[in-house]
C-alpha cells in the first residue's frame, strides 16, 4: 500500500522553529492545522447539536469505533448513509481503531472512557481474550461477546465511512514492562500489515488510513515503531499508546519519538487535550489532537479558563462563584461568557441542569477552537513562541497575539 493523494493531502504553509501550520484536504474537505478535534464518541459531540460544533469553526471530529460497534451498529449506519449523514456533520471525520477501549477492559483505565454507561456497563463489560487474531470482549450494553481485528476495525471504519481510519493497535499501559510492550509493539506491527492488506481490498476509496506509533515509554521500541510506521506507505501517523505515568515523563517520550517520524507527514497525538500539552505538541511538530478534556470537566462543572496555577480550569460549583456578577472569562466570544456570569452558572451547574453541561461544553470547545486558530495565525507571523509563553503564563487565547506583527492578532472576530 501507498500513500494516496486522491483521498488525502497534507501542505505545509508556514513554520516556526518546529511548529508548522498546514493544511489537510479530506474527501469533506480542508482542515486547517495545528487542530483540535471534538470527540463525538457515538455519533455526537457530549451535548452539542451538530451545527453548532460547525459553527464554533471545527473542521474535523473523532468517532469512537467501539462504542459505535456496540451501539447502534455498522450496519444501522451504513444503511442510514454513512457516519456524517447519520450525524448531519458535512466536515471531516476521523474514527478511531477501537483499540484503546478494548484493552483498557483488561488492563485498566476505561472508565472515563464510556462514561455514561452506567452500572450495566462495569458488569458486564469484560476483555475475554487477547490473541494474534484479535480481541474477544462483552458488550457493555447486554453482555454479548464481541471480537474485534484488525480487519474488523477497518471493516467497521469502512461501514461508518470517515475519511481517515486508524489502523488496529494494542495500547498498552504505563505499568507494563518493557519485555511485554515489546511483544505488544511487534504484534501491532502485525495488525497494521494486515489493516492496509484489508482497506486495500475492500476500504473506501476516499479513505486515508493513519498508523499508529506503539512502545509504550522505551526510546528503542519507539523508534523500531517509528520505522515500521513510516516504511508501510499510510497517509499519516498517530502517536498512541502510553506516554509516561506524568508531564515529563510525556515530554520526554514524545521528544525523542516525534523527531524520528518522517518530517512532512501529517502527526496526530492521540488523547491528548491538556492546554500546555498542546502547546508544547505544537512546538514539537504535531499537527492534530484529540480529547475527552472539554467535554468531561463541562460535565463535572469545570471551565477552562487563563489561570496556569490551576491547570488552566475553574470548577464553578464552587461556593466562591456564588453572587460573582461577572463573565466566566472576559472576551471569550461563547454564550456561557456572553449572555451569563458566574452567579448562574454556578447556580444552574449545582442544580445539575442540562443548561449548564451544554454552556460549558460550548465554552470549552470554543476556548480550544481560539487557542488552536491563534496558534495558525502565531505559527504564520513567526511568533510561535511568545504566543505559546503568553498562553502559559495565562494569556486568554483571544489576547495571547496583542501586540504580535500578525494580520490574526484580533482574534474576537466571528468563526471563519
Amino acid at each position: 500500500m501507498r500513500h494516496d493523494p486522491n483521498r488525502l493531502t497534507f501542505a505545509i504553509e508556514a513554520r516556526d522553529g518546529e511548529a508548522r501550520r498546514g493544511r489537510l484536504l479530506t474527501p469533506h474537505g480542508p482542515v486547517e492545522t495545528p487542530a483540535f478535534i471534538p470527540l463525538a464518541t457515538k455519533g455526537s459531540v457530549r451535548g452539542m447539536a451538530t451545527p453548532e460544533v460547525e459553527a464554533m469553526g471545527f473542521e474535523l471530529i473523532l468517532g469512537n469505533t467501539y462504542h459505535l460497534l456496540v451501539a447502534p451498529g455498522p450496519d444501522r449506519v451504513a444503511a442510514a448513509g454513512g457516519l456524517h449523514r447519520f450525524m448531519g456533520w458535512d466536515g471531516a471525520i476521523i474514527t478511531d481503531s477501537g483499540g484503546f477501549q478494548v484493552f483498557s477492559l483488561a488492563h485498566g483505565g476505561v472508565a472515563e472512557e464510556i462514561k455514561g454507561s452506567g452500572r450495566v456497563m462495569h458488569g458486564l463489560a469484560k476483555t475475554l481474550g487477547i490473541e494474534e487474531e484479535g480481541v474477544r470482549f462483552r458488550s457493555y450494553k447486554d453482555g454479548s461477546e464481541l471480537m474485534l481485528s484488525p480487519e474488523s476495525s477497518m471493516a467497521v471504519q469502512a461501514a461508518l465511512g470517515s475519511d481517515i481510519a486508524l489502523t488496529f493497535d494494542e495500547c498498552t499501559p504505563f505499568h507494563a514492562d518493557r519485555e511485554y510492550t515489546a511483544r505488544s509493539t511487534e504484534r501491532t506491527h502485525r495488525w497494521l500489515d494486515r489493516c492496509l492488506e484489508w482497506h486495500d481490498r475492500h476500504g473506501p476509496p476516499g479513505q486515508a488510513v493513519f498508523g499508529i506509533v506503539q512502545g509504550g515509554t522505551h526510546e528503542d521500541l519507539r523508534r523500531e515503531s517509528c520505522d515500521c510506521i513510516a516504511a508501510a506507505g499510510v497517509d499519516g501517523i498517530a502517536i498512541g499508546g502510553t506516554l509516561g505515568r506524568d508531564k515529563p515523563e510525556m515530554a520526554e517520550v514524545l521528544g525523542f519519538t516525534v523527531p524520528h517520524l518522517p518530517r512532512e507527514a501529517p502527526k496526530h497525538l492521540l488523547g491528548i487535550g491538556e492546554v500546555d500539552d498542546l502547546i508544547n505538541g505544537i512546538a514539537l511538530g504535531i499537527d492534530v489532537f484529540d480529547c475527552a478534556v472539554p467535554t468531561r470537566l463541562a460535565r463535572h462543572g469545570m471551565a477552562l479558563v487563563p489561570e496556569p496555577e490551576s491547570r488552566f480550569r475553574v470548577d464553578i460549583r464552587k461556593s466562591r462563584e456564588a453572587g460573582r456578577q461577572v463573565p466566566l472569562v472576559e472576551g471569550c466570544p461563547c454564550t456561557a461568557c456572553t449572555v451569563y456570569d458566574r452567579d448562574y452558572l454556578n447556580y444552574v451547574s449545582r442544580a445539575e441542569e442540562l443548561t449548564a453541561v451544554r454552556l460549558l461544553v460550548e465554552h470549552n470547545l470554543t476556548w480550544m477552537e481560539r487557542l488552536m486558530r491563534g496558534a495558525r495565525e502565531a505559527i504564520s507571523a513567526g511568533s510561535f513562541g511568545p504566543y505559546g509563553e503568553a498562553i502559559l503564563a495565562g494569556a486568554a487565547p483571544w489576547d495571547a497575539l496583542e501586540g504580535a506583527d500578525s494580520p490574526g492578532a484580533g482574534l474576537e472576530g466571528s468563526p471563519r
